[in-house]
């Protein structure tokens, strides 16, 4: 209200100052507080002051009317008067100036003035929360244009003032709660993935202008780097060396696995997801699903660990500890309106993220059903308390398991190691089998890997790159970039998935199906993001296909035929098994019948 009366006050001749009124008036926001403040350090001192907290969006209501200034008439006169918004309450006229009569007035709902008002339910970011404790939460309240600014699973830094406001003991009572109810006003809300980006259309050197790539970007998606961060990325993505060293950046404390990082990479970049909904042809998702099964001790959870970190949204759950209504949405009452509302989950909150779930083989039958239309359909079907809705969950899925005998026998197939239904195994685009192989000169070599980690100096690596670095690439990859195959991959493609049904060295065993394919054209999008090419080429093509068949040589193998059976992760059991089963079903009628 001070900020629209002074542009009053500067600018009477402006035609637009007619159109400001003082109810809907310049918005003030604030940004870069010296100090930002914990959420649970807040406390008495900070009320009615500017604060900047940092925090986790997990839910927002619906847009809900407030009035800002109310329209008053007396009914004995028709008096009329205007009363303002102050500390969230509206003071009614008690007496006419005009007839000095008492109560008279009636408020005109349609001359009264109203502003959109939303509640934001914000929670503090993991790793502000103390060992032992549960995370807090802080009521928001947002207003015009801050209205829908953020979703479930933002993390958000804003700029708000500390508001305390009583609450009666009952409704129709003026007795209070000695405990007042605490809530912040929003001033501004800063994204960091959601700021706005300055770029040419010419990003590479004068010299290369048949690489130049054109870009457009909706404004709603734009991401805000610095011209000289900028021209880092752009030179770093020229480096021939680009693969290998965004490899060498994904988790360095880990020993080796090179394959296994490459896969890791290239969910973090992902592929580009297609709508031609309008053409009839569907949604092709773009999300890379990876599964990692293995021994004990092999960093799995610590791969995790690193891809949730690097992750714009992402959430870390662990198999036991996660419900199937806590990875969709549970339902729950507004604490405002009292209305039944749905609450996200993980895999909501992780949308167009990575949702990394530790200790797979430990979910219970009903969670696991849950992720069969979140894998592949990309969306999760409630219909729960009078709430029939479909929600978005586009995320890709990294899954860590143990086999069932804790120890991976290599006599037996992944169906029987892990204990997983054939048809949650078959939507995993890469599966990968690490295995704790002895070998005298590896594990020698690990050791000295491991226990130079926890000496004063660490191992020296060729090349260092900084994980701020590495997130900045990646955001700037899956903002910008997306990839389109040209006629000459196509063609490649379908060759290449061509060679790969007839590997088979018998007709019985299937040794791809068309999920494989739709594998081998995200991986090969994700490979051509990760190089900031506007076009697949037949390079992207190769590694895909190598790191498809380096997985399939491992996790795809029958161990009693020794080939590859891409039928055993579909549906449980391998041919040969189903060869031997009929073979003996027939010897046993046989005797049967002869004893008969």
């Amino acid at each position: 209200m001070a900020a629209t009366q002074v542009f009053k006050e500067f600018y009477p001749s402006d035609p637009e100052v007619d159109d400001v009124d003082s109810a809907h008036g310049i918005q003030v926001k604030a940004y870069n507080l010296r100090q930002t403040s914990r959420m649970r350090d807040l406390g008495p001192s900070d009320v009615d002051k500017l604060i900047s907290l940092r925090g986790i969006v997990i839910r927002t209501s619906d847009i809900v009317p407030e009035m800002r200034e109310a329209f008053f008439r007396c009914t004995v006169c028709g008096q009329e008067q205007v009363a303002m918004l102050e500390r969230a309450m509206i003071q009614e006229p008690n007496v006419c100036g005009n007839c000095h009569t008492r109560s008279s007035f009636e408020l005109i709902h349609n001359r009264s003035s109203f502003t959109d008002k939303q509640h934001v339910k914000l929670q503090e970011t993991p790793e502000n929360i103390p060992e032992g404790e549960t995370p807090q939460t802080v009521h928001l309240c947002c207003y015009d244009e801050l209205v829908d600014f953020v979703k479930p699973g933002d993390r958000v830094e804003l700029t708000g003032i500390y508001r305390v406001q009583s609450v009666r003991v009952n409704p129709l009572r003026r007795v209070l709660k000695s405990v007042h109810k605490t809530y912040i006003d929003v001033l501004s809300f800063y994204i960091p993935d959601k700021k706005k980006i300055l770029f040419t259309n010419q990003l590479l050197d004068k010299e290369e202008e048949t690489k130049k790539l054109e870009l457009t970007l909706p404004a709603e998606d734009a991401v805000m780097f610095s011209e000289d961060l900028k021209q880092r990325i752009i030179q770093f993505s020229q480096d021939p060396e680009v693969y290998n060293k965004l490899v060498d950046g994904i988790a360095p404390s880990i020993w080796e696995n090179t394959d296994i990082k490459k896969g890791l990479l290239l969910q973090l970049f992902g592929g580009v997801s297609k709508n031609f909904s309008q053409s009839g042809r569907g949604r092709f998702r773009g999300e890379i699903n990876i599964l990692l099964v293995g021994d004990p001790s092999t960093a799995k959870s610590q791969f995790l660990q690193y891809v949730h970190k690097l992750s714009q949204r992402g959430i870390y759950t662990s198999g036991k500890g996660s419900s199937a209504v806590g990875l969709t949405a549970y339902v729950s009452k507004d604490p405002e309106t009292r209305e039944i509302v749905l609450e996200s989950g993980a895999l909501v909150l992780s949308d167009q993220g990575i949702c990394c779930i530790d200790e797979f083989d430990k979910m219970s039958d009903n969670t696991r059903v849950i992720l069969h239309e979140a894998m592949e359909q990309q969306t999760i079907s409630i219909a729960k308390a009078g709430i029939i809705c479909q929600l978005n969950a586009r995320t890709a899925i990294l899954a860590a398991a143990n086999p069932s005998e804790s120890k991976y026998n290599v006599k037996l197939s992944v169906i029987d190691n892990i204990k997983l239904p054939p048809t949650l195994l078959s939507r995993f685009d890469l599966i990968y089998l690490i295995l704790d192989c002895q070998n005298k000169d590896a594990d020698e070599k690990l050791a000295y890997h491991i226990v130079g980690l926890y000496g004063d100096k660490p191992p020296a690596s060729s090349f260092t790159l900084t994980r701020e670095f590495l997130a900045a690439y990646l955001t700037y990859a899956r903002k910008i970039i997306h990839p389109q195959l040209t006629e000459e991959v196509e063609d490649q493609l379908i060759e290449e998935y061509i060679n790969m049904r007839s590997s088979g060295l018998s007709k019985t065993n299937i040794t791809a199906t068309p999920r494989q394919l739709e594998s081998l054209i995200r991986l090969s999008e994700a490979h051509a993001r990760m190089r900031l090419s506007p076009f697949v080429e037949k390079s992207d093509v190769d590694e895909a296909v190598r790191l498809v068949r380096a997985a399939m040589k491992k996790a795809y193998v029958d161990p009693i035929s020794g080939q590859i059976d891409v039928t055993m992760i579909y549906t449980g059991i391998s041919e040969s098994s189903k060869a031997n089963i009929e073979n003996l079903t027939n010897k046993i009628m046989k005797v049967l019948v002869c004893v008969i």
